[in-house]
């Protein structure tokens, strides 16, 4: 009977190291993906770890993060708001697994982004609420997560750019706003590009930044240097693209 026992608790040992060598080699894929620019390959890479390991935490940030980049490229509202709803789902089964989770955060910060875009008055307002305050938790585990700071800057920007009937309904969830939004926005990503200087979207922002500063030079420089820079993300040709054009309407 011993033996026996034995022998499952040999096959269910050597199962389990096989299977985690499985996941792990699956991850490694899925990372290789996404540094080679096939996102949708990778999201579905990613998906396919997490149904063998639903509490894989790094799979769950990965789907995420790859959920609302990929949302952005949809030809429709309604399949980019299908992708950011995604995006949400797995960053709270991350953030129920460890909700003080730097990545996991941001990847929850990430969602309601990408979903404020869709949204407008009072709703958008509640969205740039969870903007800022998962940014934030992000920020709290670690201070130099560059994503989140990116975020942070990211909210000042869109602060700045608010309606009068926005702007009112800020006041009720924040009790009024910065003057210096603005110039918040272009300190963080400045923070941001120290942190991580191949960051190619940071670049296209912070110009925009600058350029709303009344700092125009300025702007076309950072918009130079970051068309030398290499593509590092699926979207970074269209940021490039759009760098182009802005570059073209300031002179």
């Amino acid at each position: 009977m011993k033996k026996i026992l034995f022998l499952f608790s040999f096959i269910f040992l050597q199962t389990g190291i096989i299977f985690s060598q499985s996941v792990d080699e699956m991850i490694k894929q899925a990372d290789l993906l996404e540094k080679q620019l096939k996102e949708e390959e990778a999201y579905q890479k990613f998906k396919e770890i997490i149904k063998l390991q639903p509490h894989q935490m790094y799979a769950l940030t990965r789907c995420s993060e790859l959920a609302s980049r990929i949302g952005r490229r949809q030809a429709t509202k309604e399949k980019q708001m299908d992708f950011y709803k995604a995006a949400k789902i797995y960053a709270e089964r991350a953030l129920k697994i460890n909700p003080r989770d730097s990545d996991a955060n941001v990847a929850m910060s990430f969602a309601y982004a990408r979903m404020s875009l869709l949204k407008s008055g009072k709703e958008k307002v509640e969205y740039v609420r969870e903007i800022k305050n998962y940014a934030e938790k992000a920020l709290q585990s670690n201070a130099n997560n560059f994503k989140a700071l990116f975020v942070i800057a990211r909210w000042h920007y869109e602060v700045s750019n608010l309606s009068a009937v926005e702007r009112a309904a800020v006041k009720v969830f924040f009790g009024g706003l910065q003057k210096n939004s603005i110039d918040s926005a272009v300190i963080y990503h400045e923070r941001v590009r120290t942190i991580s200087p191949d960051f190619v979207l940071n670049y296209l922002e912070l110009a925009k930044a600058y350029y709303k500063s009344n700092k125009k030079e300025k702007a076309m420089e950072i918009l130079r240097y970051m068309l030398r820079l290499p593509n590092t993300a699926a979207d970074d040709p269209t940021i490039k693209t759009e760098g182009k054009q802005l570059l073209e309407s300031w002179k």
